[in-house]
This record gives structure tokens, C-alpha cells and sequence, in this order.
């Protein structure tokens, strides 16, 4: 899974130009930007900075002084449910979004400008699964790529992949290929023959209350050890840790209910 990262520069750091399809940030939108930082400073030893003005109240999550996460604060009218959304990058989210409708997309943010960091819009695929779209205006630094406290691995948890692999192979020009045994229904998302996302089918074991949705992995240096301290935390384990061909991981919520996985690089 954690092939996903995009191709490094000195010291390990991924530069901020990405290849387009390639998940390249994620965010989380949350109704107690305090409490939810302090969460993830004890759990992923993340540090923050304010984020860009004009947008709301938001931290940008470091670390070792490189972005890993952006979080913002949800404003008191607005009851959405709290979650994780990555970023696929694009060279032009404009023409991105009409794409996304044309092929039966949604558009509920944007097209609009993130301050001087670039231009972005959220949108739905057809099976309601919210997305980010993101163009970067330039090069502005570097992002962590890989190493525990970052994102690992993203993946799309939906009824069924045939349609929906349909949709983003259109939009961003995948190659989707599928992986897992016979009758497990998961595809791999490849961008110039490396995979950078998956698309898991669960059928009718898809939890009602999420519907499709996004799930971002995050790397640990050791699931059971992070688990504990989630828990710890007021987080909540909706699944045990379990030993997967990618690795442990586990399926876990933070105190807001925000899904997300932990990932143990079997390396």
C-alpha cells in the first residue's frame, strides 16, 4: 500500500507537483479544531501552524516542519458529518469539475482559490463517495512522504467497483486493475503502472450509516501499540487489528467520529 507516495526528493520529501489522479493531500473538517489537534499530537506527534487566512479557522499538521494534513473548523450551522477527504491532483480543477459532472458527478465546492497554495473543489462520485480536487499554484515546498503520522494509502469503500472504477478511470485516466482472491471485489488504481489508490466493492457489508466513502491509511510504526493509545485517547476501534498482505491495520474513529485506518509497513 504504501507504493502510493509520490516519487521523493532529497531527504525523503515528496515535492508538491503531482502527477494527475495522484491522491496528494487530505483534510479534515471538525467541530473542535482544539480538542481535535490535541488528539493527533498525542497520536501521531503531528505539530501545527495556522493555516491560510480567509478560509476559516484552520491548522496545517507538520512534521518535522513538512505538511502532512490540513484540518479546518466547521462553522456552528453546519451539522456534516466529520471525515477525512483526500485530494486528487489535477493540472486544471476546472475542467476536472466539468468532467465530474459530465460523468454523473456532483460538485458541492468550488471551483475556487486556497489563498496563494492553489485551487481547489469537493465533489461526489456517483455513489456519493466525496472527493477533493487540488491544483497546486506552485511550488511551494515540500510534503512528508512516508514514515509514521502520515498518509499511506487511500481507498475507496463502496458497494460495488465496476461502475465507479468506470468513473475514475474517465476522470483521471487510472488503469484499474483488480486484486485479491477470487470473489473479493477490490481494484487497483494505477497511474503510469504504479498504483496509487484502491477501490474496495463490499456489497451489502457497506456500513449503512457512511455509504461509499473514502478511507484514508495512515503509517504507524506499530498498530496494537497506536490502537491502544487511540482508544486511550477517547478514539474508538471499530475494527481489531489484523494482519493484511499490505501489512497490520486497523479501522478506527477519532473522538468525532471521523474514520480513518492505521497501516504497520510489513518492512
Amino acid at each position: 500500500m504504501t507504493e502510493a507516495s509520490e516519487p521523493t526528493g532529497p531527504n525523503g520529501r515528496a515535492h508538491t507537483r503531482y502527477t494527475p489522479g495522484t491522491p496528494c493531500r487530505v483534510s479534515l473538517m471538525v467541530h473542535d479544531i482544539a480538542a481535535t489537534q490535541a488528539f493527533y499530537t498525542e497520536l501521531f506527534h503531528w505539530e501545527f501552524q495556522p493555516g491560510p487566512r480567509g478560509s476559516g479557522p484552520s491548522v496545517r499538521a507538520l512534521l518535522d516542519g513538512h505538511e502532512v494534513a490540513d484540518i479546518g473548523q466547521l462553522p456552528p450551522d453546519r451539522h456534516l458529518p466529520v471525515a477525512w477527504t483526500p485530494y486528487l491532483a489535477s493540472d486544471d480543477v476546472d475542467l476536472t469539475a466539468e468532467t465530474v459532472r459530465l460523468c454523473c458527478g456532483t460538485i458541492g465546492v468550488g471551483p475556487l482559490d486556497a489563498g496563494e497554495a492553489g485551487r481547489l473543489v469537493i465533489g461526489s462520485d456517483p455513489s456519493g463517495a466525496v472527493f477533493g480536487v487540488w491544483q497546486t499554484a506552485a511550488r511551494l515546498g515540500t510534503r512528508v512522504a512516508g514514515g509514521p503520522g502520515t498518509p499511506a494509502w487511500s481507498e475507496l469503500v463502496t458497494f460495488e467497483t465496476e461502475s465507479v472504477v468506470k468513473f475514475y478511470e474517465t476522470l483521471f485516466g487510472y488503469e484499474g486493475r483488480a486484486a485479491g482472491p477470487d470473489g473479493f471485489d477490490y481494484v487497483t488504481l494505477h497511474l503510469n503502472g504504479r498504483p496509487v489508490a484502491g477501490v474496495h466493492g463490499m456489497g451489502h457489508a457497506l456500513p449503512r450509516d457512511r455509504g461509499s466513502h473514502w478511507l484514508t491509511y495512515f503509517q504507524v510504526a506499530d498498530v496494537d501499540s497506536t490502537l491502544e493509545r487511540l482508544v486511550a485517547l477517547d478514539g474508538r476501534a471499530l475494527t481489531p487489528a489484523r494482519d493484511s498482505a499490505h501489512g497490520r491495520v486497523a479501522t478506527v474513529t477519532d473522538p468525532e467520529g471521523a474514520r480513518f485506518a492505521l497501516i504497520q509497513d510489513p518492512r
